[in-house]
């Protein structure tokens, strides 16, 4: 099956390139990043804090079946343009990646599609190696997919 959200990782860069056409209208789109309860929904995690404004900040936490926390992470918004652009930064908590930046480019193709562009910036070209070394293509992919099925019963 073809992954629609593309992952773009030049060698010896220290930066990616994420681009995933929707067919969810803009506003739909951007709501999928700008309200915790639809985050929740297709990032499957639970959004313990989430301040959508400039230099607000945001926290995100996965527990196992045994409510044990298996994943976590926070961030601070450094821009927060509604149905535009959302720049913030992505550190997850107990991992050797450290923090990176991430530029959110939301656009309309037509009114009832849109595209979103990410370019993640990492402190070092090992730490964006050791991101893509993960399932990370195929895991944003799998969010994107199921993003698109929760936000298409809302149109």
């Amino acid at each position: 099956m073809e992954r629609k959200t593309k992952v773009n990782a030049e060698e010896g860069r220290h930066d990616l390139m994420i681009t995933r056409e929707f067919d969810l209208p803009l506003e739909l789109l951007f709501k999928a990043h700008a309200e915790p309860e639809i985050i929740e929904q297709w990032m499957g995690t639970t959004v313990l804090k989430f301040e959508g404004k400039k230099h607000g900040s945001w926290q995100y936490e996965t527990k196992d079946p045994q409510g044990n926390v298996a994943f976590q992470a926070n961030g601070v918004f450094h821009e927060f343009s509604p149905n535009e652009r959302i720049t913030r930064t992505f550190e997850m908590v107990n991992a050797s990646l450290g923090v990176q930046l991430e530029f959110l480019e939301f656009i309309k193709l037509t009114d009832d599609t849109s595209k979103l562009n990410m370019h993640v910036v990492y402190r070092s070209v090992e730490d964006r190696d050791r991101q893509l070394k993960m399932p990370f293509a195929y895991g944003i992919n799998m969010a994107h997919d199921r993003l698109e099925n929760i936000l298409s019963k809302l149109k």
